[in-house]
């Protein structure tokens, strides 16, 4: 699809967002009324043209969004209501479900019918007939009401393969019920991209209203197929943020933006907005309570992480080399990974970001380091923390703000009493020597409450550093308890996250190498 001329208004293609609704139907995903209301403010912020907020008639949790969501203020987004046709022989004045729409009091509804004769006659048990008095009626119904009606036909790429007359029919039903938009659900996800691009191009010759595509994912081509959908003349494109959903999930609106915005030249979003879409995924990610996938498309940590030696160099020259757009477009950055496939420009690229002088003879050093270490078990991709001191300790003037002498961590058991766990540390720190103890529910939470008492004195900023999260991962296992063991702990002080890593055979001697470096690296942060 070519760019428009610069004196053009860019096409556009609206955005509909069925996280709240059709998202909440993936595994795993749990939405509270209040989560609900703060990623539909998010949505709205971002500019979000449609936001389908859930089924008002299926559970008190929706009927209670519309109740409030109706005493919101709505900048860019339009609030919608979804549901279903009538049922079958129940005429839509008495339909409960069409109530229930009417009662959210949205300005538009959405409503699914089934395009696909298998299910009319095998899943609602009724005649072809009076499934399409079923869809022109139920629109017609909510027309009439004053709202806007965007038909979801169920099934349609599945159903237009079975029989695409009928499939037709049940569309034309929905124009002649007054349907202000037609949108074609790839509800299996299992329908290919030039198949979608032929079939919305004959519904788009065929019905004279907007077009719209509603893909899921199951057959890895969701985003493939939505935008086949649009460049056959589709005008809407229906999914879910980070693209959840049931099964493999809805057709991620993320990516879906990015491609139709930089690739297409399409208008998605208001102007500038789409550096905010890192953000976003981010964020709903967090009140989801669901990781982000680091591989995510343009919003993933590692959309723009490079690893391999030659990459970087080449990027050190020009940052286009091995990048398909400018990252900051989209809200995210660039980013340098450090391991054993790493060159030299990796280093001088991660200490120049860091902020460190170091020059190329010490990269060199530190990166032969690197990969002595790694060969050992270590791994610094995701410890930037033991890789910034890598390189201050290949610095010149370098002076380390203390030195770990010796410690010893016991753990035992004295019959008719609880486990104790010990640890005692010798630290030095300039020319004085701390020897202290600590106790705590293991022996690294004993070995940190030592090695904290032992720098308080010369440190007292140790106390806000905290321990975030501590990961083991086992090397070797087929050498059962003699197996290489790797650390990393995650650290925070309330303003910072920074992580480290360590390896040994012995669990304890590796996780004192990340506890140390851990609060080394902020020691020497806050004193730079």
């Amino acid at each position: 699809m070519s760019e428009p001329a610069p004196s053009e208004p860019a096409p556009s293609v609206e955005l509909y967002d069925t996280t709240l609704r059709d998202g909440t139907q993936g595994e795993g995903l749990s939405l509270s009324c209040d989560d609900k209301l703060r990623i539909a403010e998010r949505l709205d912020a971002f500019g979000m043209r449609y936001i389908e907020a859930g089924w008002p008639g299926s559970n008190p949790k929706d009927a209670e969004f519309f109740e409030r969501a109706a005493k919101g203020r709505w900048k860019n987004a339009s609030i919608v209501a979804f549901g279903s046709t009538r049922r079958a022989d129940v005429p839509a004045q008495r339909d409960e479900s069409l109530a229930s729409l009417l009662r959210a009091e949205t300005e538009v509804c959405t409503i699914f019918g089934k395009s696909w004769v298998l299910h009319v006659e095998e899943v609602l048990r009724t005649s072809l007939d009076e499934n399409l008095r079923m869809v022109e009626e139920s629109v017609a119904l909510l027309q009439k009401q004053g709202r806007r009606v965007f038909f979801d036909a169920e099934h349609f790429f599945d159903g237009y393969r079975a029989n695409a007359d009928y499939a037709l029919r049940v569309l034309a039903a929905a124009v002649a019920g007054g349907a202000d938009a037609l949108v074609l659900c790839d509800t299996n996800g299992g329908s290919d991209p030039w198949q979608v691009e032929r079939i919305v191009g004959e519904v788009v010759q065929r019905f004279g209203v907007a077009i719209g595509i509603h893909p899921h994912d199951d057959g890895g081509c969701g985003v493939a197929n939505a935008w086949a959908a649009v460049r056959a003349g589709a005008s809407q494109v229906q999914g879910t943020i980070n693209g959840y959903g049931e099964r493999c999930g809805n057709v991620n609106l993320c990516t879906v933006a990015a491609n139709l915005e930089l690739k297409a030249g399409l208008r998605c979003l208001p102007e500038g907005h789409l550096e905010q879409l890192s953000d976003l995924a981010h964020f709903v990610a967090e009140v989801a309570n669901l990781p982000l996938r680091s591989q995510s498309p343009y919003v993933g940590r590692s959309a723009f992480a490079h690893k391999g030696g030659v990459h970087v160099a080449a990027m050190r020259r020009s940052a286009d080399s091995y990048q398909h757009i400018d990252p900051k477009r989209v809200g995210n950055d660039s980013r340098v990974l450090v391991s054993e496939l790493s060159g030299r420009g990796n280093i001088l690229s991660k200490v120049e970001e860091l902020g460190i002088p170091l020059d190329a003879g010490r990269a060199q050093e530190v990166l032969r380091q690197i990969k002595e270490s790694e060969a050992r078990g270590f791994s610094y991709e995701a410890a930037e923390a033991s890789v910034a001191l890598l390189a201050l300790r290949h610095s010149e003037g370098f002076s380390p703000r203390f030195r770990v002498v010796d410690y010893q961590a016991t753990v035992g058991k004295r019959e008719g009493s609880p486990a104790f766990i010990e640890a005692t540390v010798k630290v030095q720190v300039g020319e004085q020597t701390y020897h202290t103890a600590g106790e705590g529910n293991g022996p690294v939470s004993a070995l940190d409450t030592a090695l904290r008492k032992a720098l308080e004195p010369a440190f007292p900023q140790v106390r806000e550093i905290q321990l975030a999260d501590y990961k083991v991962r086992i090397l070797s296992g087929s050498e059962g308890t003699s197996s290489m063991i790797r650390v990393l702990i995650d650290f925070r002080d309330g303003h910072r996250n920074w992580s480290t890593v360590g390896a040994s055979t012995n669990i304890i001697e590796a996780s004192l190498l990340a506890l140390v470096d851990g609060i080394e690296f902020e020691l020497l942060r806050v004193s730079v």
